[in-house]
């Protein structure tokens, strides 16, 4: 935050000119804003399926600063969804109102700390992220929503531009990223993360632990351990790779090891055709085994994404996902408009009827063939 420079009335020294003069000289702000949304979609899977929602998020910020080096600003906004799903002529209704972000923050030129309910995201790859260990981003969701989670962060930044993470999540029982069983609610999530620059690009190592909830009764605890490493670099092309290994300990009367392991590499370009192709290309390995790098249970994703802007205000992005083990391709095709605040998107998308278990994680989406068109309106 800065000082403003609109000046003070002069008078006698008085606590009313002291109040002035300090609202005068410390700029604090609290904004309102909102997104409003709807949707209308179709299509056939097993069954022939239609359906509709509204979606609100409404948000308030509110900052001020604390010195000359300090400030702090504080957000919160909630997701009120209703939603209508029609299929085999029964027709299902959601209602939500849960909280989306929460969260109060310091910050100073080199540092940050943040705490509540916040959106933890990072690593190098955009269609097939080993990394999505706290979030659910959708590159085909227009919106880009996902759940947040509960904790403290923290980030440095040092003078090279290397720069440390640390956080304690807390409080989060239900699956995040490509979890499929959540952690124990109340205990306590800590994890780390170092990013360097290099040479035409950066690297980066990441560490998460957590106790995994199996939702069995009694509880066996399982111990959980993530190493991820990722970075870029831009030689003329983009070049990226991000990898993690996850190796869990079931602390029953036999012990229990098992280990996961993805990886990505992937290349993007901008080719100068019209208003400049975009072009991502990814690559996926997702294994499981009893030793971390031996052969296991392994399945390979690839992904391709092209984006091209039509002028300034319309944009159309193909993408293909490809199961190589079980030869099944998922395709999506969107258009998408802004005007001021608004946004108009359709999309389109051509998927196997039902996921197989290889497939069924973030990545690939929604199953079957149909079309969906969105509108959003930002305040």
């Amino acid at each position: 935050m800065k000082r403003t420079g609109v000046p003070c009335a002069a008078g006698p020294v008085s606590l009313a000119v002291i109040v002035t003069a300090s609202a005068c000289a410390w700029a604090t702000s609290l904004d309102f804003s909102g997104r409003a949304s709807g949707w209308l979609g179709a299509g056939r899977d097993t069954s022939v399926f239609g359906l509709a929602g509204l979606r609100y998020l409404p948000e308030a910020r509110y900052s001020t600063p604390i010195s000359e080096q300090l400030a702090f600003d504080a957000e919160a906004s909630v997701n009120a969804f209703l939603s209508a799903n029609a299929r085999d002529r029964a027709c299902s209704l959601g209602v939500w109102l849960r909280p989306y972000r929460a969260l109060a923050r310091i910050s100073a030129p080199r540092f940050y700390v943040r705490a509540g309910l916040q959106k933890v995201n990072f690593g190098s790859a955009t269609l097939l992220r080993p990394l999505m260990w706290f979030d659910r981003v959708d590159p085909r969701d227009p919106l880009e929503l996902t759940d947040g989670v509960y904790g403290l962060l923290g980030r440095y930044y040092f003078q090279n531009n290397t720069n440390v993470w640390a956080w304690g999540l807390f409080g989060n029982s239900s699956p995040k990223g490509w979890e499929v069983y959540g952690s124990e609610r109340w205990v306590p999530e800590p994890g780390a993360r170092l990013q360097v620059p290099v040479p035409r690009g950066e690297v980066a190592a990441t560490y998460h632990h957590r106790r995994v909830d199996l939702l069995t009764s009694p509880s066996v605890p399982i111990d959980e351990d993530r190493v991820g490493l990722d970075g870029k670099w831009d030689v003329g092309v983009g070049c990226l790779f991000e990898a993690t290994l996850v190796r869990q300990v079931g602390r029953s009367i036999v012990p229990t090891e098992t280990w996961q392991r993805m990886a990505t590499v992937g290349l993007d370009y901008t080719f100068g055709l019209g208003s400049a192709l975009g072009v991502v290309a990814e690559h996926m390995l997702v294994g499981a085994a009893d030793a971390p790098f031996v052969k296991g249970t392994d399945v390979q994703l690839s992904a391709l994404m092209l984006s091209f802007p039509l002028g300034l205000l319309d944009n159309l992005r193909g993408m293909v996902y490809y199961d190589w083990s079980n030869r099944d391709p998922y395709s999506y095709l969107g258009w998408q408009r802004t005007l001021d605040n608004w946004v108009f998107s359709v999309g389109a998308f051509w998927n196997p009827d039902s996921a197989p278990a290889s497939a069924a994680g973030p990545a690939t989406g929604t199953t079957g063939k149909g079309v969906r068109a969105d509108v959003v309106f930002n305040h």
